[in-house]
């Protein structure tokens, strides 16, 4: 059988059509399998008629939304390349990944307007001919179509699926350790193994009601509202994450299972009065993105909530290890074992598999492995061995009983509020600063965030001020990107090969982070 993700929908909408597939949390309007599949539908075949051709890349920079998930699969109908873009980044970070994506259309949300307009404005910087805009208004702007206009002339009709398997799907674009976001590069198939993987690891059922609060740029959203078309599982998506409002929701819709990062759950946890809301019918809570604090998996227990947490990677397409429920409490602190069709190894620096409590790099493998990175071929070598291993640039150690427990990361990522930030990128930024002789970023402990970037500073002038370095970063950096504070050192420790001792930094700077 030939696999195509947008294929799935069709197909769930045959077989429950009048199920609800989306609700939005905020207005409570409800869309069906049936009536999902049809505006993917006449979206696709309106951009088929734009003259998108299978393998061309469109981008994607929306909040959550309806509209998103309908140009998703509607784009993977045509076969199409999905560009999902952080619209968290500023107007010259959107400009690379634009570029380098090789990107000819653009669908849009109205809050990013003037944004857009911006990159616009920049004429050939990138390689955009086609502005679609998600509006409440009707009518074309100055550079851009109306999306309900455009997608309401094409046909409801299926279209001629225009890709499959081994053919791309999707280049999701992390941070690089470089400096330079890397767009992992995934395919029909191995996000289709990653639907297989997940559906046989985790206790989702028919007729489930989903929490979706991640935004859907990131693999942590995008593979599970995937996952629930597949499944005939209702996606309940918010647009922007309210702990108060999650728990409502989680009442009034009957929630039974959701995804969230340790921060979503840290700022659920405080919300006063919880025992007013009814949590009955919630089965489990998932937990990615960063390790989960040992004392908020009790806090959860303490309510009669499961929180299981997970491992992955946006180069996995989401799955590497998980914990089940009965394992959660025993092993507390730990994120499981590997996925159903996941190997996981934890391996020395010679290459070995490490013993029991001895740290070493984890090492990932499965038909949902990335084929690599767009355009990076000497890192992708780098990152995928010879015979399919992920190097996932963590450390962490497994227990006699195979049970992983993540305790370092490698490449010195920072990981706040669930969003990935590489130092080296805030480095770049910062020493471009005419008074800054030095520089270097380490994560700090937020108690809000879980961690948020600290940069040490060698100062080239000595009239400059934790204050100049802080704006300097301003339009320059994704608000989550920037750092919250500044300290200054007379040298940044090094080793014998001139790399920045970071740990050392650590253990001279161990914050928290100022709030």
């Amino acid at each position: 059988m030939k696999i195509n993700i947008g294929t799935l929908l069709t197909n769930r909408a045959r077989l429950t059509p009048d199920r609800d597939a989306y609700v939005d949390s905020a207005s409570g309007r409800r869309v069906t399998f049936a009536a999902l599949d049809k505006g993917s539908n006449r979206l696709c075949n309106a951009l088929l008629s734009l003259g998108i051709k299978p393998g061309e890349r469109v981008a994607l920079a929306m909040m959550n939304s309806l509209e998103f998930v309908e140009a998703y699969f509607a784009v993977a109908k045509l076969g199409g390349v999905v560009v999902p873009l952080n619209w968290r980044l500023v107007a010259d970070e959107l400009e690379f990944i634009l570029k380098d994506s090789g990107s000819s259309t653009l669908i849009f949300g109205d809050e990013f307007a003037e944004l857009m307009a911006e990159l616009n404005s920049r004429g050939n910087k990138t390689d955009i001919a086609h502005w679609i805009q998600v509006s409440d208004s009707t009518g074309d702007s100055y550079f851009s179509r109306d999306y309900a206009t455009f997608r309401d002339a094409g046909s409801e009709l299926a279209p001629e699926i225009g890709a499959f398997d081994e053919d791309l799907l999707y280049i999701m674009y992390t941070s690089g350790t470089t400096g330079l976001p890397k767009g992992v590069v995934h395919t029909h198939r191995t996000a289709f193994w990653a639907l297989l993987t997940f559906s046989a690891s985790c206790d989702l059922r028919d007729a489930d009601v989903y929490l979706a609060a991640l935004p859907m740029f990131h693999v942590g959203a995008l593979i599970p509202v995937t996952l629930n078309v597949y499944r005939g599982v209702t996606s309940l998506v918010m647009r922007e994450f309210d702990p108060a409002i999650a728990w409502q929701l989680i009442q009034d819709e009957a929630v039974t299972v959701t995804l969230l990062v340790p921060a979503m759950l840290n700022f659920m946890v405080q919300v006063p009065n919880l025992d007013r809301f009814d949590r009955s019918r919630l089965r489990w809570i998932q937990s990615g993105a960063s390790p989960l604090p040992v004392n908020l998996i009790r806090k959860y227990a303490e309510l009669g909530i499961e929180v299981l947490q997970i491992y992955g990677l946006t180069e996995s397409c989401g799955p590497a290890c998980v914990i089940s429920a009965e394992h959660a409490l025993a092993k507390i602190g730990s994120t499981g074992q590997a996925f159903f069709h996941t190997e996981v190894r934890v391996v020395s620096d010679e290459g070995d598999d490490c013993k029991p409590f001895e740290q070493g790099e984890v090492w990932v493998k499965g038909e949902h492995i990335m084929v690599g990175y767009w355009n990076r071929p000497e890192a992708s070598a780098e990152t995928i061995t010879q015979d399919g291993w992920l190097r996932t640039g963590d450390v962490a150690t497994v227990d006699e009983d195979g049970f992983v427990y993540i305790q370092d990361r490698i490449k010195d990522m920072i990981i706040s509020g669930g969003e990935n930030v590489y130092p080296a990128e805030i480095e770049n930024v910062i020493s471009a600063h005419p008074e800054v002789a030095e520089v270097a970023v380490i994560g700090q402990p937020s108690e809000r965030w879980g961690e948020s970037p600290f940069a040490v500073v060698v100062a080239g002038d000595e009239t400059l001020e934790a204050a100049d370095v802080l704006s300097f970063c301003d339009g320059k950096l994704a608000r989550f990107k920037r750092p919250v504070g500044v300290a200054f050192v007379d040298v940044i420790p090094r080793n014998a090969n001139g790399k920045v001792l970071k740990r050392e930094l650590r253990e001279t700077f161990p914050g928290p982070a100022p709030a």
